[in-house]
């Protein structure tokens, strides 16, 4: 059986937590840059598992190689696993830009870890989807702190030799004992993400099975529904074989170590796919959270130039495209649904393409809750209380 982790990613991201509340409305130093000038020679960029690829992993994913033939600004690529571990990496700095989900973009703005974007100096702006041009997860007092990268959700991924034919219907086959289809327990045979936001997963559980909790956005959660997510996820934590941050360990769990389900990302279902291992993907019936990213960029980024041209070359078709085939998710720019031979004619669709609005996208949650109230439970007791619930207590 796999070992149960304690993250130190988390541990670390306490002390980011606490750098970033500390900081005021935004980054604000010298305005957002005014014209693009000669390129410093190279960008670098946070970013989550296979977003940047030049063609090592799969030869046919590669939009970094072009760019840099173009420009002359070579790629350099730092993988986080997690937001918080990407709040943890700016605060350090040295880094130009950063593909932030919902959970942490907004902690960026207000800890003045970002700077405002200037859109007219990307052509490409007006291509990208309207219903994330002014986004609340990258826009403050109509100011752009990010564009747009992709989209989607959070997936049940699961063995088909496990289960069969009929795929699992609810997220109870990883949050409660249960005996699978194989006719096997699924103790030690189940994963849950190893990030604070996975208790969003636990209320949107919850709000679907215990609607008595009065439970209406899984980030926005009252002292009573914040523990009852809390009960749940220490009775799924006698089912975890492992807490997952990594996408690729995760993978080879699901291939060597008898794993067999778990919530995911697209990303990871398709390699394992391409792979031959016998997995598949379902968005059960409570539904599902899911990430909307943005490329953000650093107060003191050190190639300001650069990274504008990456922030354009960010919209390019052809890379929306190839990446959402490769990762799973839908483009920003939509057009790049049609006409991309990697994503094909159907792509965008299979991705969640008209389910934009039943995905709970990741949001930090504070203590205003979305009704206005101020009794709601703020991130940096989620980051303490998951820890715990990792660690048994």
């Amino acid at each position: 059986m796999l070992h149960k982790s304690k993250s130190l990613i988390q541990i670390l991201a306490i002390c980011s937590l606490l750098l970033a509340a500390c900081g005021g409305g935004g980054a604000t130093a010298g305005g957002p840059l005014q014209s693009v000038g000669e390129g410093e020679g190279r960008v670098d960029i946070i970013a989550w598992a296979g977003y940047i690829e030049r063609g090592e992993t799969v030869a046919e994913f590669d939009w970094v190689t072009d760019f840099e033939a173009a420009t002359g600004c070579m790629v350099n690529v730092k993988v986080a696993a997690t937001s918080d571990e990407m709040v943890a990496l700016m605060n350090e700095g040295g880094f130009d830009l950063v593909t932030a989900s919902g959970d942490a973009s907004n902690r960026l703005i207000s800890g003045g870890r970002v700077q405002e974007i200037n859109v007219d100096l990307i052509p490409s702006w007006s291509t990208v989807d309207p219903r994330l041009q002014e986004a609340p997860w990258h826009t403050v007092d109509g100011k752009h702190y990010g564009v747009p990268y992709q989209w989607g959700s959070n997936v049940l991924m699961y063995r088909t030799d496990v289960f069969g034919d009929e795929a699992p219907t609810s997220w109870n086959v990883i949050f409660e004992e249960t005996t699978l289809p194989d006719g096997e327990s699924n103790i030690g045979r189940v994963q849950a993400y190893d990030g604070a936001i996975y208790i969003a997963d636990a209320a949107l559980y919850l709000k679907y099975h215990n609607p008595e909790l009065g439970i209406t956005d899984p980030y926005s959660l009252t002292r009573d529904q914040f523990n009852a997510a809390l009960d749940l996820l220490r009775q799924q934590r006698e089912l975890i074989g492992r807490y997952w941050h990594d996408a690729f360990i995760q993978m080879d769990d699901f291939t060597n170590e008898g794993v067999a389900a778990s919530g995911s990302w697209p990303f990871q279902v398709n390699i394992l796919k391409s792979s031959d291992v016998p997995v598949a993907s379902v968005v059960p019936v409570e539904g599902a959270t899911g990430w909307a990213d943005s490329t953000m960029m650093h107060i003191e980024a050190p190639h300001p130039n650069c990274a504008y041209m990456w922030l354009e070359h960010s919209l390019n078709l052809n890379l929306q495209g190839d990446l959402a085939a490769w990762f799973g998710t839908v483009p920003a720019v939509l057009a790049a649904c049609e006409g991309n031979e990697l994503l094909g004619p159907e792509g965008c669709s299979i991705n969640g393409l008209d389910a934009f609005d039943q995905i709970s996208f990741w949001r930090t949650p504070t203590s205003t809750c979305s009704d206005g109230t101020e009794n709601c439970v703020p991130y940096h007791e989620w980051v303490t209380n998951y820890i715990a619930v990792i660690g048994g207590r």
